[in-house]
């Protein structure tokens, strides 16, 4: 274990006996207001401008009706028993174990509530609908010919054109759900548990990235909110889960590289470039992931992964161009395919501050309490590892708000990027653990029972 850059223990030791102190309170009114702004403002509005936010449950892409269904009760049992015990079971297991388990959980825990909608609509038919991946798979009968025609199908309105979801994205996407099906796992079921699984992988990611650049204790503290996270509620089952399982390890493995030496930082730097360098084909804004990457060598006070990553990456960008894809010429096309669909009517005027309400639906209010310590200028000043990991998440959310890209549905879209400020839960006072976790689970509980999402 590598000497310890910043850890959330070294708190005033006054503050960290309570609960929740008057910044706590200030940033929790702070996200109530967001959200509630958010959910209010499209009563007010214009009829018209109602109409063009273009979700029936704003600021979340799905419409309200309250139900249950098969996974409501293992949905409960997990939330409760991660409350009630995860937090002593973080601090005792070993620590390998701890990776393990909140993986195993954050599995079980997506699964509960994506069976709330049931098999089909929750979990084996979200990526067959006519507009999803698997609708393109069986057209493909020739991998390095869909690589070489894919630009030019990326545009709508023409005879050949992808669907909407695998326009929007690099050929990475698609390339995966060919190669599932081209193994035998065919179908919607088979696509959904491959996204879950890597999605809900990231909790290991986060865990082993934070015990590298902090410590093992910082990493356990934040183990039952990566585990019980309300972003659950889209990573079963949108294909963003699956991206965000990717970049998270990709990021973990910079950090290994940049917390090592030898053979071993070598090995995990070209890993880090590999993975990161495929992330970008799976989805354009996770070139946004170089600022998380960027805060992972601030905190390690070095820049030798670069000398392996970057060269790997670009084999990665060599490979997809070898065979017809190059991806600046796939970026801007999907630029314009954006603004020839309902992009052009969603209002930035609302969506510009509204899309950081749906991120926080799928962060939870323990990740914005979190965040609000973070913010606090001596911790940035100190350099703390949760404290950069987190802004630095905040940051790519802030980037991709500006370029009008992201107008709705970040609340999958923007994973990638809000896991990050799970980190930040790290910086709540011990004795509060449970608290949060209780906000976390009724977050998830409420939206997933209350609004029937369309990923």
């Amino acid at each position: 274990m590598t000497e310890t850059l910043g850890t959330a223990t070294e708190t005033d030791n006054s503050e960290h006996r309570r609960w929740i102190s008057r910044g706590d309170l200030v940033s929790l009114l702070a996200a109530s207001a967001l959200l509630s702004a958010a959910v209010i403002a499209p009563m007010l509005g214009d009829p018209e401008w109602r109409i063009n936010i273009f979700v029936l449950a704003p600021p979340l892409f799905g419409e309200y009706g309250p139900h249950f269904g098969f996974g409501t009760a293992a949905a409960v049992l997990i939330a409760l028993a991660v409350i009630a015990y995860g937090p002593t079971l973080a601090v005792r297991m070993s620590w390998r174990l701890v990776v393990f388990t909140s993986m195993v959980t954050c599995l079980a825990w997506t699964f509960s509530l994506a069976m709330i909608d049931g098999w089909d609509r929750g979990f084996a038919g979200r990526l067959i609908r006519p507009d999803e991946y698997l609708a393109e798979v069986p057209g493909v009968s020739s991998i390095p010919a869909m690589l070489d025609e894919f630009s030019g199908r990326i545009l709508d309105f023409q005879p050949d054109s992808w669907t909407t979801h695998v326009s929007g994205h690099p050929p990475g996407s698609l390339l995966t759900f060919v190669l599932l099906d081209r193994v035998g796992l065919s179908g919607g079921a088979w696509a959904a548990s491959w996204v879950v699984l890597i999605g809900c992988s990231a909790a290991g990611a986060l865990l082993i990235t934070t015990a590298r650049l902090s410590d093992e204790a910082t990493a356990r503290r934040i183990a039952p909110f990566v585990a019980l996270t309300p972003g659950a509620v889209w990573m079963g089952v949108s294909a963003d889960g699956y991206y965000m399982g990717v970049a998270a390890w990709g990021i973990a493995l910079l950090a290994i590289a940049a917390t090592t030496t030898g053979k071993r930082a070598v090995i995990a730097g070209v890993g880090s470039g590999l993975v990161l360098g495929f992330a970008i084909f799976l989805n354009y804004g996770l070139v946004l992931m170089g600022v998380v990457a960027l805060a992972v060598l601030v905190i390690a006070r070095t820049y030798r992964p670069v000398l392996c990553a970057v060269p790997a990456a670009l084999a990665v960008v060599g490979i997809f161009a070898a065979f017809g894809f190059w991806w600046l010429d796939g970026y801007h096309l999907v630029v314009e395919r954006y603004y020839q669909g309902i992009a052009t009517r969603r209002p930035f005027s609302y969506w510009g501050w509204a899309n950081f309400a749906s991120a926080l639906c799928a962060v939870g209010p323990a990740a914005a309490v979190g965040l609000g310590r973070a913010l606090r200028p001596g911790r940035i000043r100190g350099r703390e590892a949760v404290v950069l990991l987190s802004l630095a998440g905040l940051l790519a959310m802030i980037i991709a708000d500006v370029s009008a890209l992201s107008k709705a549905e970040v609340e999958r879209i923007w994973l990638p990027f809000s896991v990050w400020l799970l980190v930040a839960t790290a910086l709540l006072p011990r004795p509060s653990q449970r608290f949060w976790l209780v906000g976390q689970a009724i977050t998830a509980l409420l939206i997933n029972h209350l609004v029937w999402t369309y990923w």
